[in-house]
């Protein structure tokens, strides 16, 4: 008998796609994804083709499900605990990367013409509530 894939993700780049995957995997989930070398290869079409779709079997779409939805939206911790704004004490809070002076934007252009990582941009963290950096 030939059982029926359900889409229960998507997401713009196949970076993303193929971390959600390996965690389905190791939970013993089989996943196929849609659409990965289309957007690997071009990555300006995701939005049109709806991103790298995610499928499983429909045996499994509630697993699949719950465990995605067990996943942090937000930043965390070394513990794995979310992070809390010291502002507000939200707990909705990502990572910004921010070039604010003179010498990490050089920096950037000249990791963007070189290719290579940019070497000033400082690494921080945004509340969404409030839009406090810390």
């Amino acid at each position: 008998m030939r059982q029926s894939l359900i889409e229960v993700a998507n997401y713009q780049y196949s970076s993303e796609a193929y971390l959600f995957k390996g965690k389905l995997e190791s939970e013993g989930i089989e996943v196929f994804l849609q659409n990965e070398n289309t957007i690997n290869t071009d990555p300006l079409l995701s939005n049109a083709l709806g991103g790298v779709k995610i499928f499983v079997n429909s045996e499994d779409v509630l697993k699949a499900r719950h465990i995605l939805d067990s996943i942090p939206e937000y930043s965390v911790d070394d513990k794995g605990e979310l992070l809390s704004c010291p502002n507000c004490c939200s707990q909705k809070v990502n990572m910004a990367t921010t070039i604010k002076d003179v010498k990490s934007f050089m920096a950037f252009i000249y990791g963007l013409l070189t290719l290579s990582m940019p070497l000033l941009s400082k690494q921080k963290y945004k509340c969404e509530n409030c839009n406090f950096e810390f």
